[in-house]
């Protein structure tokens, strides 16, 4: 069988929107899958929307994901170069260009603008590079030029594109393994631009040549593309290449079924690293936008998903961007995370959270938020109490489970006082077994006593710790502030 080979080709135009990085990860499942080749290849031939910084982006993108690439511009496996601009110096795509001119399937175009701006205009509802731009569907002008006349323009140096010779009459047909034979009236099909006024090729050309000449066996891609496949099928047809295999991807939508865009904050990989995601949970997510496996597991590590993935199991229906979702899986990585890395990884935001705390509390109190949050700004509103008392209603000191009230709650915090007054070693366990020595003198409940103080130390209805750990974290002298601060707030409120 023929080896597989794919490849992951983005334009440097920006950060690597969540679609561009569904792409590139389900080729390289399918390779990685049949023990293919995975490929980068940089189209950087759009220079108008090119974006310095942008290709190192893709680089470091592929490195945190984990997408190791056998090729690339810094991987040469024999079908280099791998960009697109270095490619254009050797001269291949003009010479496919001339190739299809000397067949018939292409010829010189030398309108100006001001004809173009007369001919019929449509808006584009296409992939992110062409949508909402206004399309000229060309009518073929050029095309009845004599062979004199255009070897006269090209001496005079008159500009020029050279554009796809698509005819008026029939039908092409194309297969997609997802959407099956999709069959166009070729009137529908406009006379694409091939290489452009500045000798640069169009995307969807210099696509098509350098699939073929590296040897490319599957092309995924957005199903906005289907529009444009019969325009590429023909163009194999017209060198007698083999077509590849060709796997449309559903649409992916934001929550209210709008196509999933930049102005939603979600909408790139780095986006979501910068909001706390890590990259494990990210990858995982969007592999299951639009694939779905055959049991109902959802948490993949990528050694998995290559194991398990069938591009026959992509859904042809549009995939949510469900942030949620998102971040419920995140939640599920970072407590399953080793607790060194989540502590490196939470680190940054504890300091910010509660500067001039010690190495030793911060480590402490990554512990006890590893298993609550879902993304790492979580933490801020886990621990802001550790910096400051907030101000706090006294209804919280009343817990129906817990069977505690107001008045309760003074008797306890009177009564614990000078016990936590008289300790002097504050540790955890050091402070819970003193306070079982007083709950087992009482007779009550763990509850009763804990959650009383734990509302004084805290102020807050919801903590990443119990009573002891948090008189631990503060310390003697602060955690006895913040109890008589509540003992003198439920005496305020009983006269």
């Amino acid at each position: 069988m023929e080896k597989i080979r794919t490849r992951y080709a983005p334009s440097p135009t920006g950060r690597m929107h969540v679609g561009n990085l569904r792409s590139a990860l389900y080729e390289f499942l399918i390779a990685k899958h049949a023990g293919g080749d995975f490929m980068l290849r940089i189209e950087d031939t759009d220079q108008e929307r090119f974006v310095e910084g942008a290709t190192e982006i893709i680089y470091r993108t592929l490195e945190k994901t984990g997408m190791t690439y056998d090729e690339g511009p810094d991987k040469d496996g024999g079908y280099g170069p791998y960009v697109q601009s270095e490619r254009m110096k050797t001269g291949i795509y003009m010479k496919y260009a001339k190739e299809l001119i000397e067949k018939g399937e292409a010829y010189y175009c030398f309108c100006d603008k001001e004809r173009l701006a007369s001919l019929k205009t449509y808006v584009s509802e296409g992939d992110d590079a062409d949508e909402g731009k206004t399309i000229t569907v060309y009518d073929k002008h050029c095309l009845g030029l004599s062979k004199e006349e255009v070897e006269k323009n090209l001496a005079e140096g008159k500009p020029f594109v050279i554009r796809q010779n698509i005819p008026n009459e029939g039908t092409t047909t194309f297969h997609d393994e997802l959407y099956g034979d999709i069959t166009v009236e070729n009137s529908e099909l406009d006379d694409m631009i091939l290489i452009k006024s500045d000798g640069y090729p169009t995307y969807n050309f210099a696509n098509v040549i350098d699939d073929h000449t590296m040897n490319i066996t599957h092309v995924v891609r957005g199903n906005e593309y289907l529009s444009s496949s019969p325009k590429y099928v023909r163009l194999y047809d017209a060198f007698g290449w083999k077509v590849p295999v060709y796997i449309h991807l559903p649409l992916i939508t934001d929550e209210n079924h709008h196509k999933l865009s930049k102005r939603s904050g979600h909408a790139s990989f780095e986006d979501l690293l910068e909001q706390g995601f890590v990259s494990e949970a990210i990858v995982n997510y969007v592999a299951l936008l639009g694939w779905s496996p055959e049991d109902n597991n959802e948490i993949f590590s990528l050694k998995e998903l290559i194991e398990k993935f069938d591009y026959r199991r992509i859904s042809k229906s549009p995939a949510v961007f469900d942030i949620v979702k998102l971040r419920w899986m995140n939640g599920e990585y970072l407590k399953a995370m080793d607790e060194d890395k989540f502590y490196e990884m939470a680190k940054p935001y504890l300091e910010k959270s509660l500067p001039g705390f010690s190495e030793d509390k911060l480590r402490k109190i990554s512990a006890m938020v590893k298993s609550r949050i879902e993304v790492f700004p979580d933490i801020e509103s886990h621990v802001d109490f550790f910096r400051a008392l907030p101000d706090y209603d006294i209804g919280m000191y009343t817990h129906k489970k817990m069977k505690t009230d107001a008045a309760s709650s003074l008797q306890v915090l009177k009564d614990v006082l000078p016990l936590l007054e008289a300790h002097s070693e504050y540790t955890n366990d050091s402070l819970y077994e003193m306070l079982l020595g007083y709950i087992g003198e009482k007779g009550y409940k763990n509850g009763y006593v804990m959650w009383p103080i734990r509302t004084a130390l805290s102020g807050k209805q919801m903590t990443p710790a119990g009573a002891t750990e948090i008189l631990e974290i503060l310390g003697k002298e602060e955690s006895l502030a913040r109890l008589r601060d509540g003992i003198t707030r439920l005496e305020k409120a009983a006269t």
